[in-house]
């Protein structure tokens, strides 16, 4: 039986994907190369900027030292996200109907900069009653790496086949089956078909279906299926 609903935080909680498309532009253009989406963005979600930078280094073949293109690129967005960062549409609606019904948390690869910012401006904290697992509680052991959800799942005395992990991208999707959840992706950031791995995909969360995991969940003896 579900009875906690872990949280991604991007994509999944706060409209930011748009600020990273721009911040990766403009990061590549500086150095004078044109982001490829569609290549490149499935590679870079879930990880730490400094991952993302070794990503794109590979991807684009260019030098520099890792630590100082990681501290530029959080330069980049920063701005971005103090002032444009939003809730992804429908899920306050969600939120209010689960949140007295099961656990709640939010378990994030986001940077811990960045991170901050963004409670500060939607007060998340107040929201999740500051149930919010940053990277740094793993040793910042990324996605598709199932620490942080096992983190965030024994922070809630939860056992991993009764929670639910929204995810919107692959690493995520990953990380929630490795770990032994169940997954729901919202197709807000990927196309349905990269997203296939999931136990259910929606396309908003209008669509979510709880009692569709809970039945899932029973079928399979608790299992994943």
């Amino acid at each position: 039986m579900i009875d906690t609903i872990i949280f991604d935080a991007e994509g999944i909680v706060i409209d930011t994907e748009a600020i990273w498309d721009k911040g990766q532009e403009i990061f590549l253009r500086r150095r004078g190369f044109v982001y490829d989406r569609e290549r490149i963005k499935p590679l870079l979600t879930g990880r730490t900027l400094a991952e993302g930078v070794e990503v794109m280094k590979q991807a684009y073949q260019f030098e520099g030292d890792t630590e100082n293109l990681a501290h530029e690129r959080a330069d980049i967005v920063r701005d971005l996200f103090i002032h444009e960062t939003c809730f992804i549409q429908g899920f306050l609606e969600f939120y209010e109907s689960v949140r007295n019904r099961y656990k709640t948390c939010i378990a994030t690869s986001m940077d811990e900069d960045l991170l901050k910012l963004v409670v500060q401006r939607l007060n998340l904290g107040a929201l999740f009653g500051n149930k919010i697992c940053p990277l740094d509680k793993v040793e910042y052991r990324s996605k598709p790496n199932p620490d942080i959800f096992l983190y965030a799942a024994k922070q809630l005395r939860s056992s991993p086949e009764n929670c639910v992990v929204i995810e919107d991208a692959p690493h995520g999707i990953d990380a929630a089956r490795s770990a032994g959840m169940w997954c729901i992706a919202i197709s807000t950031t990927y196309d349905p078909g990269k997203l296939e791995k999931a136990d259910f995909v929606v396309s908003a969360y209008t669509e979510i279906d709880l009692e569709a995991v809970n039945k899932l969940s029973s079928i399979n003896d608790g299992k994943l299926a």
